[in-house]
């Protein structure tokens, strides 16, 4: 570290207190030194050692530098017991404001203005908190108080593009962005909303670009750092993936979504599709998928079955002789019937299909294509079995989606009102269910 650097550090760190002003000043020192981020860490370990129970002025300390690592949960358990001034009430709503609960930082913002903090900058955080949080219109208000002081500036042209992006104008939102980043190229916001709009359309190399420059600065920003590795996982890039997704848990070790995403791209680096696997798991999946409606039973067995909520195959083999016999008007002749015809088929009842697959993969392979029901083969197979990018499996496991047939059952505006799911998503899954003969269910 330069002399000139470690010196402004020391002075800011002799202090006994530190307030907005002291932070800005500790981000500039920071911003121009190598390994920020190792130095914070080493400040705030120094600091929590000699404090275990901070409070006052300490407490504040330690809230500004676990803010800056990204603790945001911690940080604000320990502003907590910081002195009640505009300092406090900032840096807890910087940290409510990262959690997403916009509702509460809005108060803290607001407590630390009625605290002695002044000019436009409360304001402009105030209106992000209030769009963000689900409130456009007091946000639209609140900024109109303040035009004069943020109009022909990059915040302002920021304020407009987020209001605009939240009313569904994404296209015009990005111009704004691109006029507030032509004023300031630094801007941190501006950056990363624009980043993450490309990244929604399909632009990705525009949005990691875009994203790494988030990046240049402290403190350390844990959505773009997520988002890029997503984006490099994505194109395959996985040990880039890691490198970012280190970078988070570096500096905070315990991110639940950064330690998921990490062991996700360490499998995928070394994941290998075993094709006739995955051909087996199909065809054993197609046959399982059969409705028992397909084979002629008897009225009073098929109405058993019907009444047991008994509708195919795989139901049928995952019941137990005792299950059906215990059911009313289910006798012994009906039993026979239903063995018999699963025998054709190198099956029995209580035959697990999780728990026997090697042998029921076996079996059905001697099945021939054009057996009732070999036309589910396609909506049967797994999204495992499918080739998606990273992004969209994870909305698939969000939204519950086990097979194509799920995905199929969905209409393209249930798919694009979750969230981080762009026209590039949808253009991969559309592909996919028409590779094997499918398509999206019309609204």
């Amino acid at each position: 570290m330069e002399p000139a650097i470690s010196d402004a550090l020391d002075a800011i760190l002799s202090r006994d207190a530190w307030t907005i002003n002291d932070y800005q000043d500790l981000m500039t020192a920071l911003s121009t030194a190598p390994g920020a981020s190792n130095r914070c860490r080493q400040i705030l370990a120094d600091l929590e050692a000699k404090n275990p129970s901070p409070r006052g002025a300490k407490a504040l300390m330690i809230g500004i530098l676990r803010y800056m690592l990204c603790r945001f949960e911690e940080a604000i358990s320990v502003l907590a017991d910081a002195t009640d001034n505009r300092d406090r009430h900032f840096f807890a709503g910087q940290c409510y404001r990262a959690c997403r609960r916009f509702d509460q930082a809005v108060e803290e913002f607001e407590r630390a203005k009625a605290r002695g903090w002044e000019g436009p900058d409360g304001d402009v955080l105030i209106v992000e908190a209030l769009a963000m949080g689900g409130k456009p219109d007091q946000a639209a208000k609140t900024l109109k108080g303040i035009a004069r002081q943020v109009d022909g500036t990059a915040t302002g042209l920021y304020l407009q593009g987020l209001l605009t992006e939240l009313d569904g104008r994404g296209e015009e939102a990005a111009e704004l962005y691109e006029q507030a980043r032509d004023l300031n190229p630094a801007h941190g916001e501006a950056t990363f909303r624009l980043a993450y709009y490309l990244d929604l359309h399909g632009q990705e190399e525009e949005a990691v670009e875009l994203y790494r420059q988030c990046l240049s600065h402290p403190p350390i920003h844990a959505s773009a750092l997520l988002n890029l590795a997503v984006l490099h996982e994505d194109m395959g890039q996985y040990d880039k993936a890691i490198s970012c997704l280190k970078r988070l848990l570096a500096v905070n070790p315990n991110h639940p979504r950064a330690r998921l995403f990490l062991r996700d791209a360490q499998a995928s680096r070394h994941m290998y599709y075993d094709e006739d696997q995955a051909r087996r798991i199909a065809k054993r999946n197609a046959v399982l998928d059969i409705p028992v409606t397909d084979f002629e039973l008897s009225v009073r067995a098929r109405n058993c079955l019907k009444k047991m909520n008994i509708m195919t195959l795989g139901d049928l083999v995952r019941t137990t002789e005792t299950e059906l016999l215990g059911y009313k008007n289910f006798g012994e002749t009906s039993l026979k019937e239903i063995k018999d015809m699963l025998a054709a088929k190198g099956l029995r009842l209580g035959q697990d299909s999780e728990g026997a697959g090697g042998e029921l993969g076996e079996l059905l392979e001697e099945i021939e294509s054009d057996e009732p029901g070999a036309d589910h083969g396609a909506a049967a197979l797994t999204i495992e079995q499918v080739e998606f990018s990273v992004r969209a499996r994870r909305v698939l496991e969000q939204l519950n989606v086990r097979t194509l047939g799920d995905l199929a059952a969905k209409t393209e505006a249930e798919l694009l009102s979750q969230k981080n799911f762009g026209q590039t998503s949808l253009a991969e899954m559309r592909q996919r269910l028409s590779e094997n003969g499918l398509h999206f269910r019309e609204m």
